[in-house]
């Protein structure tokens, strides 16, 4: 990637300008140069700001000890207490906009809530307003970008006021979280026949068995960890995020013809209500799915296993999908439209991500920042985010190291691993092993997990095991990931593909994570209260042992598996019932049941209970 920079500007016109903590780009590896970006051309650009700085007294303590409390016991934020304490002031907003105007540029939208002030203007009156030089690349896998390099320059007047500025730079930031199998899809039409004789089936409970030998629907996860079978998130509502717009294939999206065939024809349920939200982007635009159009950036491959987990699952609930671009400023508008517009969303569930030291430069240090300080304010609100963990081992895909991927590495989301499932053959079925999920030996991946070089440890996890670094100078820093769910490929779910007429195993932690967002999904529905930051209970003293399926056996690459919490698994994999009853204040505080390899000896059953861009 081509250096094109003008330097550091120290002044706009008479105006003295100064470099934005956090803002350094750096050149895209591989990435050819091909351009001046054209001055003519119009863009918008995320101007964030700081939150109020002068909040009421009584909403400083809001998050204080809430996050301790059960979730009935809790009082989440109003939109006024939200506002007052994660949103910006009227004032900040007010400056941004009047010197925004001053540099030329047009003020679309300004939120308190969001701490946004959106503007719109030519690239060579934005550039001009940044202190950057804007130039189009290309990069053999990613595809044409926007690009910039060095710093974002701000008015020195705004200085600690603007927080981060997204648009400007448009990289491929995050990629899916998926594995497909290599087993030849199965035609839809030869299931159903085969399947023709199997009795009627409840939407929350059993599924059909499925044509892959070793794999499950499901539905068929759910009852193996136990979910609450007389739950399927009745009036919840459930985020599902969609990325797509960028890359030399722009394609991601869902076909409801080809979800109806299989929430209705093959699992025999009902398909949940969807709606789409777009926030950046061409929305729900579904390509073929195919190897060379997923290897060239078609998500809907991404998008259909998560609506397929979450629609069967939590088939009560209400799905929003929401599509935004592989940029920073996807993420960061997409995000706070999220948790602060009228959806009044419940669950989040993010299979995407990237390392959070990425040595491509695809997060910025202060677009990390935002992210988690979004994260930060959705648990104000009793938002819970479920995180993939990534699917590369403890590499996450860098060639030297061990990384942990991000935003499973923020403090404030569930990051969620996976397993090795492995059921019996008898009815109903039962856990036979469950180890943690590492097939690099057969190019099958392994799941993402380790220790932040970005954030240090939470006091949630003081009572842990969370070891040192696999990297010098081997610190401690916020263990991944908290929990776990079945995500081998070979083991994993069957979901039905875009074009409606063939079914697929799919694996990885794109898998885990929506398996756990249907959890929460029919936790809040048992409880008439929503789960919210579910970190400080899982990891008190006090949560019962037997809310989880301890993965005792296998390895990531760096870090083994251990009893209790470890660098692979979190705590592992669910009981639902003994969730439910531990979030409900009836704390079961037995053994924790724990997994091995398989042996000639039988193993133990599973337990039985509830920035700048």
């Amino acid at each position: 990637m081509k250096s094109k920079s003008t330097g550091k500007p120290r002044t706009h016109g008479s105006v003295a300008m100064v470099a934005l903590p956090g803002s350094t780009r750096h050149a895209v590896p591989k990435a050819k140069y091909l351009q001046k970006s054209d001055p003519k051309s119009a863009i918008q650009v995320s101007i964030y700001v700081r939150r109020n700085p002068t909040p009421p007294g009584k909403s400083l303590a809001l998050l204080g000890d809430m996050n301790d409390k059960l979730p009935q016991q809790r009082s989440y934020a109003t939109e006024a207490q939200f506002n007052e304490t994660f949103g910006a002031s009227q004032g900040d907003l007010d400056k941004v906009a009047a010197w925004a105007k001053s540099a030329g540029l047009n003020v679309a939208d300004s939120s308190i809530p969001m701490r946004r002030v959106l503007v719109k203007g030519t690239i060579a009156n934005i550039s001009k307003a940044f202190g950057v030089q804007l130039n189009d690349y290309e990069h053999p896998q990613t595809g044409k970008f926007r690009g910039r390099e060095g710093e974002v320059h701000i008015p020195a007047a705004l200085a600690g006021i603007i927080t981060g500025v997204f648009g400007l730079d448009t990289r491929h930031v995050g990629r899916p979280r998926i594995r497909k199998g290599n087993a030849r899809p199965v035609d839809v039409d030869e299931f159903r026949a085969a399947s023709a004789k199997t009795s009627a089936r409840s939407i929350a409970h059993a599924s059909p068995t499925t044509p892959f030998p070793g794999t499950f629907f499901p539905p068929e996860v759910a009852v193996l960890y136990n979910y609450p079978s007389n739950l399927a998130g009745a009036g919840q509502n459930v985020a599902i995020f969609a990325f797509n717009g960028t890359g030399p294939d722009l394609h991601g999206g869902y076909r409801l013809a080809a979800l109806k065939t299989y929430f209705e024809q093959v699992l025999g349920g009902t398909t949940p209500a969807i709606k789409d939200v777009v926030v950046q982007g061409p929305g729900n635009d579904p390509g073929p799915d195919s190897p060379s159009s997923s290897q060239n950036g078609d998500a809907t491959g991404e998008v259909m296993l998560d609506m397929c987990v979450v629609g069967s699952v939590a088939p009560r609930a209400n799905i929003f999908m929401y599509f935004t671009e592989f940029t920073s400023q996807g993420w960061l508008d997409g995000l706070n439209q999220a948790i602060t517009d009228a959806n009044k969303i419940d669950v989040i569930s993010i299979s995407y991500g990237n390392p959070e030291d990425d040595p491509d430069g695809a997060w910025t240090a202060m677009g990390v920042q935002q992210v988690n300080q979004i994260f930060e304010a959705a648990s104000a609100k009793g938002i819970t985010i479920c995180c993939a963990s990534g699917d590369d081992g403890s590499s996450d895909q860098v060639n030297t190291g061990a990384h942990v991927d991000f935003p499973a590495s923020s403090p404030f989301v569930l990051g969620v691993g996976g397993t090795k499932l492995v059921a019996s053959s008898a009815s109903p079925q039962a856990i036979v092993s469950e180890v943690v999920w590492n097939e690099s030996m057969q190019s099958e991946g392994a799941t993402g997990g380790g220790v932040s070089a970005v954030f240090t440890k939470p006091s949630y996890q003081s009572a842990v095991n969370v070891p040192p670094s696999a990297n010098a100078p081997h610190r401690i820093g916020r263990g991944v990931p908290d929990v776990a769910a079945v995500a081998d490929p070979v083991t994993g779910v069957v979901v039905i593909r875009v074009d409606g007429k063939q079914l697929e195993p799919i694996g990885e932690t794109s898998a885990a994570a929506p398996m756990w967002a249907a959890l929460i999904a029919r936790l809040n529905q048992g409880l008439a209260a929503n789960c919210g930051f579910l970190n400080t209970l899982i990891y008190s003293s006090q949560f019962p042992k037997n809310a989880f399926h301890d993965i005792t056996s296998g390895n990531n690459g760096a870090y083994k598996a251990a009893t209790g919490w470890d660098a692979c698994t979190g705590f592992g994999t669910p009981d639902g019932e003994a969730m439910l009853q531990g979030l409900s204040g009836g704390a079961n505080t037995g053994s924790a049941v724990t997994s091995a390899a398989p042996s000639h000896k039988k193993s133990g059953s599973h337990a039985k209970g509830a920035g700048a861009a």
